[in-house]
């Protein structure tokens, strides 16, 4: 067998090593050095010895050849070559010959081939592909997913193919095609996910569609976005306590006036920076158009976008006076709604001011959050209302601060809060709400009332460059009662978790809602 054999064979029967080595090459032990007197091993039987075992080890190591796979056998001979091919089915001007025994594992092949239907014994099937997302591309892959272990898809391809597996009924390749979508959510591809979700069936890709939305329509606005986004997906995010506001009400105000006018306008090409200076030029000269007190939204252009604008809270546009100012000018907003949210906000502040409003409790604590609440005792003469988790979501001021970079942060938000001056502190990874009464100058009235409380959800999140959350944290609905210029830390951050940019939102209520007469409330679009 040659001198590795042998040396290796006498290993395994327990012969000297220096015999071995002589009967299988007569070199005199090892690799030619000579034997030192008295016995002792010289460097040359020391390597022999290393040799050796690296020799044996090197016979008894399996070594892996790449053959080729059985799939990749299958998918080339079969799906590709078609060879022992006992149908063909025939769609979009293509055929394919494959294999009914393949072809069962679809759900609309093996109902076809195991009833009473006539294909069950034909070896030609004509398809008719009724959905125009199907393309011979889908069909394709589709088929091959049949013969083959995994599918590679395209994000570009998704749709198309996803649409050929619900019609196959490939309940694999339909839950490979959700998983990709989930994890290729980005602005261009966003709206198109949620459509085909919605017209597939696929739930839980609808969700992270619209979640992204609702945190990157403020955070990220883009001119192509709003083209995209249709009237009814924009009325759920508008409508929606969990939209991530940047600034505040107004700015909710002012993205859908641009929205409004690229979906009137949608060969409009310009970049964001210009989109709002087009579009008050472009509302402007509808406004001299019309006739008498109409408001856009009333005209027969603009009403098709009621349902949007309904869901706008403008309590908290109005309570600013350059705002305020800037909705009248524009004339979007029919004045009956404008007028009904004036009478309002100055019952609201009356309650604050003579009726001892300290703000909110909520009922039914066990149904808002399992997260604990801030306890307060509240003197025996304030009997605020309370207010269950829905009302508290529909009625909440809604607004966010972008930090761009660590460091110390003092602000507050504007309009008119009903005498609480809340300033928000960011700093060393704390962020504090402080009632400011007598410390700090403000610019308009303060409560002297000794305690006021406040609803609140804090909400903190960091995006990657697709605007997918990479770590988010809140504090739940929580009520916090404020004594005259006190300060309550509401989240101590993690610094492994901080990552910048930061964004925070946040919703608050600092008075109790009123209970609303119907007559009272702005029209219901709800069905429209």
């Amino acid at each position: 067998m040659g001198s590795l054999s042998s040396r290796v064979l006498r290993r395994r029967m327990g012969l000297p090593r220096g015999d071995g080595a002589t009967a299988g090459d007569g070199s005199g032990g090892g690799r030619g050095g000579k034997r030192k007197r008295g016995g002792a091993e010289g460097p040359g039987d020391s390597d022999s010895d290393g040799e050796a075992e690296r020799e044996e080890r090197l016979l008894n190591t399996p070594r892996r050849k790449k053959l080729k796979s059985t799939s990749k056998y299958i998918y080339q001979t079969l799906f590709l070559n078609g060879e022992n091919s006992d149908i063909k089915i025939c769609a979009l001007g293509e055929e394919w010959n494959l294999h009914k025994i393949y072809l069962c594992q679809s759900g609309y092949f093996s109902s076809m081939f195991s009833g009473s239907w006539k294909e069950s014994n034909m070896n030609v099937i004509e398809l008719e592909i009724p959905d125009q997302n199907i393309d011979i591309e889908a069909l394709q892959v589709a088929f091959g997913s049949l013969y083959r272990d995994d599918v590679l898809i395209k994000p570009s391809r998704v749709v198309a193919l996803l649409a050929a597996a619900c019609m196959l009924q490939l309940d694999g390749l339909i839950q490979q095609c959700g998983e990709t979508m989930k994890e290729t959510i980005n602005a261009k591809t966003v709206c198109g996910y949620y459509n085909s979700a919605g017209t597939y069936g696929l739930d839980s890709v609808k969700k992270k569609c619209l979640e992204w939305l609702l945190n990157n329509l403020m955070t990220h606005q883009s001119v192509e976005l709003f083209k995209e986004l249709s009237i009814n997906l924009m009325k759920q995010l508008i409508s929606s306590s969990n939209l991530f506001v940047m600034q505040v009400e107004m700015d909710v105000y002012t993205a859908l006036k641009k929205w409004m006018f690229l979906q009137l306008v949608p060969s409009w090409n310009g970049s964001l920076k210009q989109l709002l200076t087009e579009a008050d030029a472009w509302f402007a000269k509808r406004r001299k158009d019309f006739e008498g007190d109409i408001a856009f939204l009333e005209s027969e252009q603009g009403n098709v976008f009621l349902p949007v604008f309904t869901h706008l809270r403008l309590q908290y546009i109005i309570s600013d006076l350059a705002s305020a100012r800037i909705v009248e000018r524009d004339s979007l907003i029919p004045s009956e709604w404008l007028s009904s949210v004036y009478k309002q906000q100055w019952f609201a502040m009356l309650r604050a001011e003579q009726d001892n409003d300290i703000g909110t409790t909520l009922g039914k604590v066990q149904q808002m959050e399992k997260k604990p609440f801030l306890s307060c005792f509240l003197p025996p003469w304030a009997r605020p209302q309370e207010i269950n988790k829905e009302e508290l979501e529909a009625s909440t001021m809604r607004c966010g601060r972008k930090l761009a970079k660590d460091g110390d942060y003092c602000w507050r938000w504007t309009g008119f809060n009903f005498g609480f001056d809340l300033l928000v502190t960011y700093t060393n990874r704390y962020i504090i709400f402080k009632r400011n009464t007598l410390n700090q100058p403000c610019s308009g009235s303060v409560s002297l009332q000794p305690r006021r409380n406040i609803a609140f959800r804090l909400r903190l999140a960091s995006f990657d460059s697709s605007g997918k959350i990479i770590c988010s944290r809140t504090t739940g609905y929580r009520i916090l009662t404020l004594e005259k210029d006190q300060e309550e830390v509401v989240m101590n951050l993690d610094s492994r978790l901080l990552i910048f940019p930061l964004y925070i939102c946040c919703n608050f209520l600092y008075t109790s809602p009123e209970k609303k007469a119907d007559s009272e409330a702005l029209p219901d679009n709800s069905e429209t």
